[in-house]
Formats: structure tokens, C-alpha cells, sequence
């Protein structure tokens, strides 16, 4: 089974496999990289990693129209029903549940999380997702930490890490996160929205070539790649 995958700017993405599509923290509207409008794309299941507005984004009026599931964390997931989402499911870190032909367990992510009113949402997560064998780690928005060689146990096929830096690890730390996950290949995420998080993503990408053994897999908005 392949899965296609698009990068819709920023930390928010587009999976497709055997005819089912799932998007990952669809911040949109109000993303000056957005390739895609919330109002043109369907879902079965959204991933939410945590509640800042540039994660949380569009969740709720996507989830209302298409009747997407929304997997997050616990508190999300409660805050989400009382806005009118139907279908939500809850989890947290070590946690693991099968949704359709996916299983999501969620990970440890060193970051803060709250709703946009500044209230607490939980702590922020990244996911481990597994089609069919093949396996998908999403980091979320996290500093390094050491436990990411736990997760490089389950042998992941591709990681998805931000490198943005200031808000989220940067792309030196980024190289020794590779060197721990040991994926396939690793996209990078969370850079270039905003002058703070600009990075060069051609320089990091020739210094995942030089210094780990994980294929570097830089996209433009909107462009695809596909794990097979």
C-alpha cells in the first residue's frame, strides 16, 4: 500500500492511501504558504497535534462539513464537542488506538498547547501512524529530546520534523533528531511561514545527506511524495 503525501505549507498535511484521505494539523486559512483552501478538501480523520492556532487552524470547519474524526488529545477532543465537532476521540502520549486502517499512538512532544482563548489544551503531541505496515512519525512541534530513539525503535519509514527553529528545534537539532529515528526519509516542516522560523531548506537537506542515512525530501506547497 502507498501513501501520497502533500505538503499544504507549514506543519499541515494531506495523506492518501487505498482510496481514503486523512489531513494532519490543517492550518489554512491565515497561512500565507496554504496550497489548498479548507473549503476544497475532504477528510475521514483529522490528526491534531495540539491547540495553538497555527495547528489548530481550520479542524473545526473541516470536521463540521465533511464529518471527519478528529483524533487529538484529550482535552482537545472535549473542547472540540463543545464547538459543534461530532465525532472526536481522545488520546495521550504512550496511548495507541486503531482508527480504520490506521493506528495512531501518540508521542511525547516539548511544547506548550492552549486554545485560543489562552486556555490550558493539554499537552502537545506528535503520533506515530501505521498503514499497513508502514510507518509514519510526526513529530509535532518539539524540541530535541532523547527518547526520539525510542521511536526510531519501531523502525519509521518517514518522519515528518520541524526545523523552523525558535519555537520548535532547529535544523541542527533536527539532524541528530535523524540520527536517532533512523527513518527512510525525513520531511521537513514547521519553516519558512514567518521570519522567525525561515530556514534554507536546500542547506538542510544537504546536511541530511552528508551527516544521516535518511533520504531528505524537501517540497514546495503543494507538491507531493510517495511512500511505497
Amino acid at each position: 500500500m502507498s501513501i501520497k503525501i502533500t505538503w499544504l505549507g507549514h506543519s499541515a498535511f494531506k495523506l492518501e492511501s487505498d482510496g481514503h484521505t486523512y489531513l494532519i494539523d490543517p492550518f489554512l486559512t491565515g497561512n500565507p504558504l496554504a496550497a489548498a483552501k479548507p473549503e476544497d478538501l475532504d477528510a475521514e480523520i483529522i490528526f491534531l497535534s495540539h491547540a495553538h492556532g497555527d495547528h489548530l487552524g481550520d479542524t473545526v470547519d473541516i470536521a463540521k462539513r465533511t464529518g471527519a474524526l478528529v483524533v487529538t488529545n484529550f482535552e482537545i477532543a472535549e473542547w472540540l464537542q463543545k464547538q459543534g465537532v461530532e465525532k472526536t476521540h481522545g488520546q495521550n502520549p504512550g496511548g495507541g488506538c486503531q482508527h480504520g486502517l490506521v493506528h495512531a499512538k501518540f508521542t511525547v512532544a516539548h511544547h506548550s498547547s492552549s486554545f485560543p482563548d489562552g486556555s490550558y489544551a493539554g499537552v502537545a503531541c506528535g503520533f506515530v501512524l501505521t498503514f499497513s505496515g508502514k510507518r509514519l512519525y510526526f513529530a509535532g512541534d518539539t524540541s530535541l529530546f532523547s527518547d526520539m530513539r525510542l521511536i526510531g525503535d519501531q523502525v519509521i519509514d518517514l518522519a515528518f520534523l520541524p526545523i523552523g527553529d525558535n519555537f520548535t528545534m532547529g535544523p541542527e537539532d533536527s539532524l541528530r533528531a535523524i540520527n536517532y529515528i533512523r527513518p527512510r526519509a525525513v520531511i521537513p516542516m514547521h519553516y519558512k511561514t514567518w521570519p522567525p522560523i525561515d530556514q534554507d531548506a536546500s542547506e538542510w537537506g544537504n546536511a541530511v545527506n552528508n551527516e544521516t542515512t535518511a533520504q531528505p525530501i524537501v517540497l514546495d506547497p503543494g507538491a507531493s511524495y510517495t511512500l511505497v
